[in-house]
């Protein structure tokens, strides 16, 4: 077995983490462990990435890890792997469709929940290598992501229900967990990110997992330190520790006291914030995983929440969940197409922006870059719209960015005043040119116009 022929290796390991603890407390965090800011910048630029949930469980066509023991019997799903063997997976093509879709980073489970990892890991049988497929996905899509220059992303769960020495069992595993020892998973879980960041050079790392007791802030601030001196640029997810904000609607009482770099909002559009940076997550689809028939997202919805999320402030990581034979549904590909064809056209109001200078509505959400404000429009019957022209900013010229005409507008009391034509497609981007670098700007309340 792996474990054992690395078991020195791993005891050096473990040993050192404890230097890490006590060199940075072990409980509050150290500033200067954030990333870069320039990291950080060229992260949120990005603005638009493709989430990916896959493994032995398409098979059957239920959730990744949440199934294990729930709807397929723990038997069933901890053998799934001797039978998955994806004959069709082109990383070139997966990333091809990623830069077509416009979008600039992947992030793909090398391990979820059930702990089956998608490369070839030393410290552990229960991986790629032991499928009939046999060869290194991970590998492949770091490969393609270089060759394509597209930023490569992992997810990693903190938690894994299939590990002996993870404290806490899920889906009614019989096993006792009086024997299980967190120091070792921990050690576990260090020597695979260690593997992947020396071995895949990713640019950031998604974390998940962490809500249960086992794992706890310490673990996480231990963690973040650790892989903050492997790779000083790496970005990490406000998921690495127990202070989450993806699930639950819940910040943090004080952010310095907590590891990772961005905030993770599931399944909705994250709250109005230009000054911290935080990613959607959001399913295609309804379920993470592949499933059959699973009901799709329109194309509409899907730029509608692409605007929303920019004018925001976030990111949006919109998930895929590929086939078991390893292709994406032509239905999904399709979709993606026709946003990426959007965003050859409206791409400048998305990318490297930033959200506002006007708070989000229900009929509009402004990006900003330069000396321009974009103003994207999401209620086809919106007829006309006035806005407080911002302070010392002077409009010069208003366009329709979609096809470059001159858009009437009139400068009544210091607001804009546009006459705007119903329209049969959401979002279109109104582009409004100013005299000044609108990134100093300051938020524009609601309650102004």
């Amino acid at each position: 077995m792996k474990f054992q022929r690395l078991a020195f290796i791993l005891a050096i390991i473990f040993s050192n983490s404890f230097t890490y603890a006590q060199r940075f407390g072990g409980g509050e965090a150290n500033p200067k462990l954030r990333t870069n800011k320039q990291a950080l910048s060229h992260f949120q630029d990005n603005r638009f990435g493709m989430f990916l949930h896959w493994g032995p469980v398409t098979l059957r066509g239920v959730e990744i890890g949440w199934s294990r023991g729930t709807a397929v019997p723990i038997a069933d799903y901890d053998e799934l792997y001797k039978e998955f063997n994806p004959v069709l997976f082109d990383a070139d093509a997966w990333i091809k469709t990623v830069k077509a879709a416009g979008m600039k980073y992947i992030v793909i489970t090398t391990k979820h929940h059930d702990g089956f990892c998608l490369w070839d890991s030393k410290f552990t049988d229960y991986d790629i290598m032991s499928t009939p497929y046999k060869k290194d996905i991970v590998k492949e899509l770091a490969v393609a992501c270089k060759k394509y220059g597209v930023d490569f992303g992992i997810y990693y769960s903190l938690a894994d229900w299939h590990h002996p020495d993870y404290a806490t069992r899920y889906g009614g595993d019989p096993r006792p967990v009086k024997s299980s020892k967190m120091s070792r998973y921990v050690t576990y879980m260090k020597n695979q990110l260690k593997e992947l960041i020396e071995n895949y050079d990713p640019t950031l790392i998604w974390f998940d997992g962490g809500w249960e007791e086992c794992y706890t802030h310490e673990i996480g601030m231990d963690l973040y330190a650790y892989l903050r001196n492997l790779k000083s640029n790496l970005i990490i997810n406000d998921r690495i520790d127990k202070a989450i904000t993806g699930i639950e609607e819940k910040k943090y009482d004080n952010p310095e006291k907590y590891a990772g770099d961005y905030e993770t909002p599931e399944q909705r559009i994250g709250a109005y914030n230009v000054n911290e940076p935080w990613e959607t997550c959001m399913t295609i689809c309804q379920q993470w995983s592949w499933k059959p028939n699973d009901t799709m997202k329109g194309l509409e919805t899907s730029l509608l929440t692409l605007s929303k999320v920019a004018g925001g402030g976030g990111n949006l990581l919109y998930n895929v969940g590929p086939m078991p034979d390893g292709r994406f549904e032509k239905r999904q590909t399709d979709m993606l197409l026709e946003m990426g064809k959007w965003l050859d056209k409206n791409g400048e109001a998305i990318f490297k922006t930033q959200g506002g200078p006007y708070e989000p509505t229900s009929d509009f959400v402004t990006t900003r870059k330069d000396t321009k404000i974009y103003l994207h429009i999401l209620n086809k019957a919106l007829s006309g719209i006035t806005l407080p022209i911002p302070e010392n900013v002077k409009i010069n010229k208003i366009v329709n960015l979609d096809n470059g005409k001159s858009i009437a507008f009139d400068v009544v009391n210091n607001t804009i005043k546009l006459q705007l034509v119903p329209s049969i497609s959401i979002p279109y981007i109104i582009e409004i040119e100013t005299n000044t670098n609108t990134k100093g700007l300051r938020t524009i309340k609601r309650n102004l116009y």
